[in-house]
């Protein structure tokens, strides 16, 4: 993504959460598949933009964290688009390997009970 126009998305129409927080979903570019949930903020969207590599906010350590610096499973932007009322995004991108710590593809690998199915394969 090296060639995101960052003119194409005004920062300052985001509506980050009290916490300076927007929550992002992350989705296979070529697949469509709903890779992960994550949380930008401020400055991890402009390093995102910048580099062309997802960076999030890491609620748990407090700190920017850019996917796949340890494991290798960067994710390269495709696309950031923002939904209507400016309080989500979604990265499209092109992952380098799994999404999941757990090594699986997608986080969203489990169904919420065993009666319930999905209406489309978790795995």
């Amino acid at each position: 993504m090296a060639g995101i126009n960052a003119a194409s998305l005004s920062l300052d129409a985001i509506k980050f959460d009290s916490a300076g927080l927007i929550p992002t979903i992350v989705q296979d570019a070529q697949t469509r598949q709903v890779l992960m949930l994550a949380y930008s903020n401020r400055a991890s969207l402009e390093r995102s933009l910048a580099s062309g590599e997802a960076w999030f906010w890491s609620r748990s350590r407090q700190e920017l964290w850019h996917k796949g610096a340890t494991s290798g499973n960067v994710q390269h932007i495709e696309r950031i688009c923002i939904d209507c009322d400016a309080d989500t995004l979604l990265f499209l991108v092109t992952p380098a390997g799994p999404a999941c710590h757990t090594g699986a593809v997608s986080c969203f690998f489990r169904t919420l009970s065993p009666q319930e199915a999905c209406d489309h394969d978790c795995d």
